[in-house]
């Protein structure tokens, strides 16, 4: 089911910027019960993004009542928001005046198993570097062809997500997801300064740890302090929180802080879903 500029249909003219030139942004979010979760905070970062493109916000009013359309009566799916500069002539000079495009579309929950929640998942190390951009990190553009060429880099089922780092060698993210790791109870995420996605759920266990009093480090670490951890998770706005029970070659128990986020985390997105 598609939404473009608030009509059903989902054919883009072939002259929008956001297929030229990947000039645009993009929110997926979890839909459950009816409500689309943490429509607040997708609706921050998505602000966020437009401010640092220059690029006009549509009325937010509109973008929640067209989220509600899509997402009334559906128990369980994955509402995805795209908004680009529009079309524009041939060039990279924007077009006078700038109409926003914006397509929403909802799309079947992923079906994962149990034991990704439970036991933890399986994860890689990808080649795949990740360029150094500051004025593009955090925000959720539309160029994403460093996750899609790290993501072509293993077809093997028993593995869920690849590790990414960028040209220094820095630990950032996942393909699809942010990092945590768990050190003698400290929790330690990479610093996004310089490269990767701020995600909803990464915002939400950092307001947790904090919270309830947990340490907190946002630096930059090595593989090495990755792999010598006591605990590692990934989080997105579709999957939550995944354990990860094994990186590369190196073993990680399910440890108790995984457990409480994973725990502060259902009980936030049960009240999201008022259930």
């Amino acid at each position: 089911m598609f939404l473009l500029n608030g009509e059903s249909r989902h054919c883009i003219d072939a002259s929008d910027r956001g297929f030229q030139y990947g000039d645009g942004l993009f929110e997926t979010i979890a839909v459950c019960n009816g409500k689309p979760l943490f429509w607040d905070q997708h609706l921050a970062r998505l602000t966020k993004g437009c401010q640092r493109l220059s690029l006009p916000l549509p009325d937010p009013a509109l973008f929640a009542a067209e989220a509600r359309q899509l997402s009334a009566g559906v128990d369980r799916a994955v509402l995805k928001l795209i908004v680009t500069r529009g079309s524009g002539g041939r060039g990279y000079r924007q077009p006078e005046p700038i109409m926003p495009t914006r397509l929403f579309s909802l799309h079947p929950y992923p079906d994962y198993p149990d034991s990704f929640h439970e036991q933890g998942i399986v994860a890689r190390f990808c080649r795949q570097r990740l360029a150094r951009n500051p004025s593009l990190a955090g925000i959720k553009h539309l160029n994403r062809l460093e996750q899609v060429l790290a993501r072509a880099e293993w077809r093997d089922d028993t593995v869920q997500e690849g590790v990414m780092l960028d040209y220094d060698e820095h630990v950032v993210e996942g393909t699809m997801s942010n990092l945590f790791f768990v050190k003698q109870g400290l929790l330690h995420t990479p610093s996004l300064t310089n490269c990767g996605i701020e995600g909803i759920v990464r915002k939400i266990v950092i307001e947790f740890a904090i919270r309830n009093g947990l340490g907190l480090a946002e630096n930059h670490f090595n593989m090495q302090s990755v792999l010598e951890a006591d605990e590692v998770f990934v989080t997105n706005s579709v999957i939550g929180i995944w354990p990860v029970k094994q990186l590369d070659s190196q073993c990680f128990g399910v440890g108790g802080i995984t457990r409480d986020m994973q725990q502060w985390y259902a009980r936030a997105r049960n009240r999201e879903a008022n259930l």
